[in-house]
């Protein structure tokens, strides 16, 4: 019987196997359809339930023991994990004891106490203007130890003040030197205004800002050719202590979209003793006969262009460009020369000449001082005076000129078509060329970061 049994059930299989594979579609809707059926007789039983709001209800209580009984709550507090508490500013001038540790988030008096007295906290702390200062303190608010770092010349060291409470609860200051870290940053941002507005919306130095505007004087008019939207892009060195900037270095790369048009720029040394410059991606040199300003960049009073003279009370030829600067600002020569002229000149008050070749000269008028003396040489960048308002000058600026067989012309122009420097080499080209492609990379990588800020 039982063999009987095992016979027809393994021929039923059979039937049902063969049945699926000849039928596959309905096999699937005949399960389907039980499924449901079944599904739906399961919520008709369901629905037949007891409706659980109206089952009895009844609450169970269990004493537990607490973890904390017999415990004080001095004990619990002193149990509880500790952390520290971190905070970093900048020293300002008017801090005081007190109000710089507020603003670090200490409320600690014997810390106060000690900063007060302390001859090295007072010598260099207090007082001092945008040293970068680190409080560690306690959960309850108490310091742990003061560092304030600042960089202590260009031997590439940084000075480090460590103001520390010791195991014994006395306070102890000491002063540590550090070499500096070499570091990079990427930076962009768009011009809404001016360069420097967008430069300090995007948290960029100065320094650089300065640098971005040289670099591409040759090729830009940052007094009249800026566009709204342009865009710039940037990598540049920092100096860094404690893995903290003090400040920046040198533009190792740089892109301006300027009115549409891209510019970019790469620092490069072709060898440890060569003298770096800045060339194009294709190799060439952007470094010119002439600089386009014999001042850093700067707000710039009057163009190459007709104006009313604000002495002579009449509209005459302004043929030159004044650049307004405080006293005391430093005036470069903007190339290579032999100096004609140093001394005072009618409405030019102190004045220099710088004789250069092929019949040039340049003309740096109303000097607070003359560091050059006549017959001295001088080269492309180096200092000749200082902005003043000597002459005919109702305030501080620089007057200059760049003459051509003695006409004036306008200095821009000039710097721009004057002679390239060298490109780079045959032989350096190979390691220029994977710089060059290791730069666009990065300043693609800074582009997307600030639109992706922006957004």
């Amino acid at each position: 019987m039982t063999n009987g049994l095992t016979t027809a059930s393994k021929a039923l299989l059979e039937r049902i196997a063969r049945a699926a594979q000849q039928h596959p579609r309905r096999i699937t809707a005949a399960i389907a359809t039980l499924l449901l059926t079944g599904g739906g007789g399961a919520f008709a039983v369901a629905s037949l339930g007891p409706d659980p709001a109206d089952l009895p209800v009844s609450t169970v209580q269990y004493p537990v023991a607490s973890l904390a009984e017999g415990q004080t709550l001095a004990a619990l507090s002193d149990s509880m994990p500790s952390y520290a508490l971190y905070r970093s500013d900048l020293v300002r001038a008017s801090d005081t004891a007190e109000s710089l540790l507020q603003r670090m988030g200490v409320a600690d008096p014997s810390a106060a106490a000690f900063l007060r007295t302390d001859t090295l906290a007072r010598q260099q702390l207090l007082g001092r203007t945008n040293r970068q200062v680190k409080a560690e303190a306690t959960d309850d608010h108490r310091l742990i130890r003061l560092t304030a770092r600042w960089a202590h010349d260009d031997s590439g060291n940084f000075k480090r003040l460590v103001i520390e409470r010791g195991a014994n609860g006395a306070w102890a200051s000491r002063i540590e030197t550090a070499p500096l870290q070499l570091g990079s940053r990427l930076a962009g941002g768009v011009i809404r205004s001016s360069l420097f507005a967008a430069t300090d919306e995007a948290n960029i130095p100065d320094s650089v800002a300065t640098q971005l505007a040289d670099i591409f004087s040759g090729s830009i008019d940052f007094r009249r050719a800026l566009r709204k939207e342009d865009r710039f892009s940037v990598v540049y060195e920092t100096l860094e202590a404690d893995g903290e900037p003090l400040r920046s270095g040198r533009v190792l790369s740089a892109e301006f979209r300027n009115n549409g048009k891209t510019h970019q720029a790469i620092w490069f040394q072709e060898s440890p003793k060569a003298k770096g410059a800045y060339y194009l991606p294709d190799g060439q040199s952007m470094a010119r006969a002439y600089l386009s300003s014999p001042v850093a960049f700067t707000r710039i009073s009057s163009g190459f262009a007709m104006r009313f003279h604000p002495i002579q009370k009449s509209w005459r030829a302004h043929l030159g460009t004044d650049f307004a600067a405080p006293t005391g600002t430093p005036v470069r020569s903007v190339g290579d020369g032999v100096v004609e002229f140093a001394g005072v000149q009618n409405g030019y008050g102190n004045v220099v000449f710088v004789k250069h070749g092929n019949g040039h000269e340049t003309v740096y008028a109303h000097l607070s001082r003359m560091d050059v003396r006549k017959g001295q040489s001088v080269a492309q960048g180096d200092t000749v005076g200082a902005v003043g308002a000597t002459g005919w000058a109702t305030g501080p600026h620089l007057h200059f000129e760049f003459r051509v067989n003695g006409q004036q012309h306008d200095p821009m122009t000039i710097a721009r078509q004057s002679e390239a420097a060298a490109p780079v080499s045959a032989a350096a080209r190979p390691a220029f060329d994977r710089l060059a492609g290791m730069m666009r990379s990065q300043l693609a990588a800074a582009d997307t970061l600030q639109q992706a800020s922006a957004n």
